[in-house]
């Protein structure tokens, strides 16, 4: 008997190699849009996480650290998302960008992990982060002073909207 299983939707752009420079924005979003990171909303524009930073910072530095040629532009963390523009210079010749993300969201789960067990954040339901993300290949500069807008005007629409 062959059952038909719905298949996920592909969202990565087909023949498109992820590990070639340039710049891409990214949104990871919380397990059914739970509201995890309420005390760590805000936006970092256009400079590396210092290590004053929440953990969801540290760890993009760490991804820094951890593939050559990968800057991270700038990020804004929200309730139940975060935003980030991860820079790929000519020195990156490693993992796609997939592959970078699958690494992000499994140390920001163990840490978040920890920092349940510690009682500093709020327990999760099932998992931390949805599965997938969101990517958008920036194109031109238009593109990326766009998205750093919207990256930069995120938390303060969300302050302004929030009931």
């Amino acid at each position: 008997m062959d059952r038909a299983f719905p298949r996920r939707k592909e969202i990565r752009l087909k023949q498109y190699d992820y590990s070639q420079p340039g710049y891409y924005f990214v949104t990871i979003c919380t397990h059914q849009r739970q509201k995890l990171f309420s005390s760590l909303v805000g936006a970092h524009l256009c400079v590396r996480p210092s290590s004053a930073d929440s953990f969801l910072g540290l760890f993009l530095h760490e991804l820094e650290q951890k593939y050559s040629g990968v800057l991270v532009d700038c990020y804004a963390v929200m309730p139940d998302h975060l935003h980030v523009i991860l820079a790929l210079t000519g020195a990156h010749t490693g993992a796609p960008l997939p592959e970078m993300i699958k690494w992000y969201k499994t140390q920001t789960t163990n840490a978040y992990i920890r920092l349940v067990k510690r009682g500093q954040v709020p327990p999760f339901q099932k998992h931390v982060w949805q599965r997938g993300y969101y990517d958008h290949v920036i194109r031109n500069d238009t593109d990326l002073a766009e998205t750093r807008q919207y990256i930069a005007n995120n938390p303060l629409n969300w302050t302004l909207n929030k009931d």
